[in-house]
Protein backbone atom coordinates (compact mmCIF):
# COMPACT_ATOMS: atom_id res chain seq x y z
CA UNK A 1 0.00 0.00 0.00
CA UNK A 2 1.74 3.24 -0.64
CA UNK A 3 2.51 5.52 1.85
CA UNK A 4 -0.55 7.87 2.95
CA UNK A 5 -1.14 10.83 5.24
CA UNK A 6 -0.37 14.18 5.70
CA UNK A 7 2.35 15.54 3.18
CA UNK A 8 5.08 17.88 4.91
CA UNK A 9 7.27 19.09 2.26
CA UNK A 10 10.68 19.47 3.40
CA UNK A 11 12.07 22.87 4.84
CA UNK A 12 14.99 22.66 2.21
CA UNK A 13 13.17 24.66 -0.91
CA UNK A 14 15.31 22.74 -3.83
CA UNK A 15 14.15 20.03 -2.57
CA UNK A 16 10.20 20.56 -1.70
CA UNK A 17 10.15 22.43 -5.28
CA UNK A 18 12.01 19.51 -7.17
CA UNK A 19 9.56 17.00 -5.56
CA UNK A 20 6.58 18.70 -6.23
CA UNK A 21 7.57 19.36 -10.20
CA UNK A 22 8.52 15.57 -10.03
CA UNK A 23 5.94 14.31 -9.29
CA UNK A 24 3.31 16.89 -11.23
CA UNK A 25 4.61 16.03 -14.54
CA UNK A 26 5.37 12.05 -13.78
CA UNK A 27 8.96 12.59 -13.70
CA UNK A 28 9.22 14.53 -16.61
CA UNK A 29 10.81 17.47 -15.26
CA UNK A 30 12.44 17.47 -12.31
CA UNK A 31 14.28 14.56 -12.88
CA UNK A 32 17.86 15.06 -13.20
CA UNK A 33 20.20 16.74 -10.53
CA UNK A 34 23.53 18.10 -13.11
CA UNK A 35 21.78 15.66 -16.02
CA UNK A 36 22.02 12.81 -13.61
CA UNK A 37 18.80 10.79 -13.04
CA UNK A 38 16.99 11.36 -9.97
CA UNK A 39 13.98 9.13 -7.87
CA UNK A 40 11.39 10.56 -4.89
CA UNK A 41 11.79 8.39 -2.05
CA UNK A 42 8.47 8.57 -0.13
CA UNK A 43 8.43 7.65 3.47
CA UNK A 44 6.76 7.97 7.29
CA UNK A 45 8.57 10.56 9.52
CA UNK A 46 9.66 8.94 12.36
CA UNK A 47 8.61 11.46 15.06
CA UNK A 48 5.88 13.34 13.24
CA UNK A 49 4.56 10.19 11.59
CA UNK A 50 3.99 12.42 8.30
CA UNK A 51 4.68 11.37 4.82
CA UNK A 52 8.28 13.18 3.67
CA UNK A 53 9.56 13.27 0.24
CA UNK A 54 13.12 13.08 -0.74
CA UNK A 55 14.39 13.21 -4.44
CA UNK A 56 17.69 11.10 -4.30
CA UNK A 57 20.19 9.77 -6.86
CA UNK A 58 19.05 7.27 -9.20
CA UNK A 59 21.03 3.84 -8.47
CA UNK A 60 19.23 0.80 -9.69
CA UNK A 61 20.06 -2.79 -11.12
CA UNK A 62 17.33 -5.38 -12.02
CA UNK A 63 14.20 -3.37 -10.40
CA UNK A 64 16.19 -3.47 -7.17
CA UNK A 65 17.45 0.24 -6.00
CA UNK A 66 19.96 1.36 -3.59
CA UNK A 67 19.93 5.06 -1.53
CA UNK A 68 23.30 6.54 -0.69
CA UNK A 69 22.45 8.92 3.00
CA UNK A 70 25.81 10.56 2.03
CA UNK A 71 24.57 14.51 3.02
CA UNK A 72 27.38 15.47 0.84
CA UNK A 73 29.53 14.59 2.95
CA UNK A 74 28.37 15.66 6.29
CA UNK A 75 29.36 14.26 9.35
CA UNK A 76 25.58 13.73 10.34
CA UNK A 77 23.23 11.20 8.55
CA UNK A 78 20.44 12.82 6.28
CA UNK A 79 16.92 12.78 8.28
CA UNK A 80 15.19 10.93 4.96
CA UNK A 81 17.72 8.15 6.17
CA UNK A 82 16.44 7.57 9.78
CA UNK A 83 13.22 8.02 8.87
CA UNK A 84 14.09 5.03 6.55
CA UNK A 85 15.51 2.97 9.16
CA UNK A 86 12.70 3.52 11.81
CA UNK A 87 9.93 2.58 8.80
CA UNK A 88 11.53 1.11 5.91
CA UNK A 89 8.14 0.30 3.91
CA UNK A 90 9.09 3.02 1.17
CA UNK A 91 7.31 4.45 -2.23
CA UNK A 92 9.97 5.29 -5.09
CA UNK A 93 9.09 6.99 -7.68
CA UNK A 94 11.50 6.52 -10.90
CA UNK A 95 9.93 8.82 -13.58
CA UNK A 96 6.56 8.23 -13.86
CA UNK A 97 6.68 4.22 -12.49
CA UNK A 98 5.46 4.13 -8.37
CA UNK A 99 6.89 1.35 -6.96
CA UNK A 100 6.28 -0.06 -2.68
CA UNK A 101 9.62 -1.11 -1.89
CA UNK A 102 11.30 -2.69 1.51
CA UNK A 103 14.67 -1.07 2.41
CA UNK A 104 17.70 -3.04 4.47
CA UNK A 105 20.95 -1.13 5.30
CA UNK A 106 23.66 -2.70 3.33
CA UNK A 107 27.02 -4.17 4.57
CA UNK A 108 29.66 -6.55 3.52
CA UNK A 109 30.20 -7.42 -0.04
CA UNK A 110 26.36 -6.22 -0.93
CA UNK A 111 27.54 -2.60 0.29
CA UNK A 112 30.91 -3.18 -1.43
CA UNK A 113 28.97 -3.74 -4.37
CA UNK A 114 26.56 -1.44 -4.26
CA UNK A 115 28.51 1.50 -3.36
CA UNK A 116 30.24 0.64 -7.05
CA UNK A 117 27.42 1.39 -8.69
CA UNK A 118 26.41 4.15 -6.97
CA UNK A 119 29.56 6.00 -8.01
CA UNK A 120 29.39 5.12 -11.03
CA UNK A 121 25.82 6.92 -11.06
CA UNK A 122 27.07 9.89 -9.07
CA UNK A 123 30.94 10.15 -8.97
CA UNK A 124 31.11 12.93 -6.30
CA UNK A 125 29.83 10.05 -3.90
CA UNK A 126 33.62 9.13 -3.79
CA UNK A 127 34.67 12.49 -2.94
CA UNK A 128 31.82 13.09 -0.10
CA UNK A 129 33.13 9.94 1.83
CA UNK A 130 36.70 11.73 2.17
CA UNK A 131 34.97 14.42 3.82
CA UNK A 132 33.25 12.69 6.66
CA UNK A 133 34.64 10.23 9.64
CA UNK A 134 30.81 8.10 9.34
CA UNK A 135 30.85 5.27 6.47
CA UNK A 136 28.10 6.92 4.38
CA UNK A 137 25.71 4.56 4.67
CA UNK A 138 23.75 2.27 1.72
CA UNK A 139 20.24 1.35 1.86
CA UNK A 140 18.91 -1.06 -0.83
CA UNK A 141 15.18 -1.34 -1.69
CA UNK A 142 13.45 -4.30 -3.22
CA UNK A 143 9.90 -4.61 -4.48
CA UNK A 144 7.52 -5.67 -2.36
CA UNK A 145 4.30 -7.57 -3.50
CA UNK A 146 1.17 -5.33 -4.06
CA UNK A 147 -2.16 -6.94 -3.21
CA UNK A 148 -2.15 -7.16 -7.31
CA UNK A 149 0.28 -9.07 -7.93
CA UNK A 150 3.91 -8.61 -8.69
CA UNK A 151 5.36 -5.13 -7.50
CA UNK A 152 8.36 -5.87 -8.94
CA UNK A 153 9.54 -3.03 -12.12
CA UNK A 154 10.06 -4.26 -15.33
Amino acid sequence: MPIQGEYEPSPLSFAADQVALYESTGGVEGGTLQDKPVVILTMKGRHSGKVRKAPLMRVEENGTYAVIASMGGAPKHPVWYLNLIASPAVTLQDGANVYEMGAHEASGDERTRWWALAVEAWPAYAEYQTKTDRQIPVVVLEPTDSPGGSNAPS
